[in-house]
């Protein structure tokens, strides 16, 4: 099972053509069972993670272009996050994204938004999106583990990642039941097991103590994260696994 679990990242990684038109499928994608997340125009699939509907203010489409606007409010105080309308279970994640400088958000997965109908974001394990160079959240937490391509507050990304910081940069998330990557511009950076003694233990230590059989959870909603600051999203496209 492991094998084929290698062999199946590895295909999905690395086959797919590298010039391919944004926001679309390519036949081979199609064949390999991928599906856009965002279809570049319109905000079908996508809602408030703390609304029935997309936010009226916060987000804009521009030109293929998801972006998240600065708006100087903090976590999740303008628009607010957005997650898909439907949960997903074992997947490939790719989410193409370009920061603005001092920028923070994120890509989280396994979300559970009625879990959290308060101030602040939508709670889920995250793939951490931030200007590590500029943005205070670099130097918190412990052992780097707030930095871009980390598992927020849990487990550190490499110092060496590879990071385009004028360009699109791609985030990959591969969840196949309990064990989890996490992937920057096709260098794998992080490799956890979550359901396990080791992985409570970790989280006990977190800023998710409080939140009961966090990262546990079979399948969730995905997320991206409103954090008061300009950040384009693009590519969004999955690929579901068994």
């Amino acid at each position: 099972m492991m094998k084929k679990y290698i062999l199946v990242i590895a295909i999905s990684l690395f086959s797919v053509p590298f010039f391919a038109q944004d926001n679309t499928l390519t036949e081979q994608e199609v064949r390999g069972g991928w599906a856009l997340l965002w279809d570049g125009k319109t905000t079908n699939g996508w809602k408030g993670a703390k609304l029935n509907a997309f936010p009226a203010k916060g987000w804009t489409i521009e030109n293929g272009i998801l972006k998240v606007l600065k708006s100087g409010g903090g976590e999740s105080a303008n628009g607010g996050d957005i997650v898909t309308t439907r949960k997903y279970k074992n997947f490939i994640l790719k989410v193409d994204f370009k920061i603005t400088e001092g920028a923070n958000s994120g890509i989280k997965y396994f979300v559970n938004p009625d879990l959290n109908k308060g101030e602040g974001s939508a709670i889920g394990c995250e793939f951490q999106i931030l200007d590590d160079e500029k943005h205070p959240d670099a130097k918190l937490g412990v052992k780097g583990n707030r930095t871009l391509g980390s598992l927020y507050d849990l487990i550190p990304a490499p110092v060496d990642k590879p990071f385009i910081k004028d360009g699109f940069n791609t985030a990959t998330v591969v969840v196949m039941d309990k064990k989890v990557q996490h992937w920057l511009n096709g260098v794998k950076i992080i490799e956890y097991e979550r359901n396990n003694q080791m992985w409570n233990a970790l989280v006990a230590y977190s800023k998710y103590v409080d939140w009961p059989d966090f990262g546990n959870a079979a399948e969730g909603n995905i997320l991206l994260q409103d954090h008061g600051d300009e950040v384009w999203f693009k590519n969004i496209k999955i690929k579901e696994l068994k």
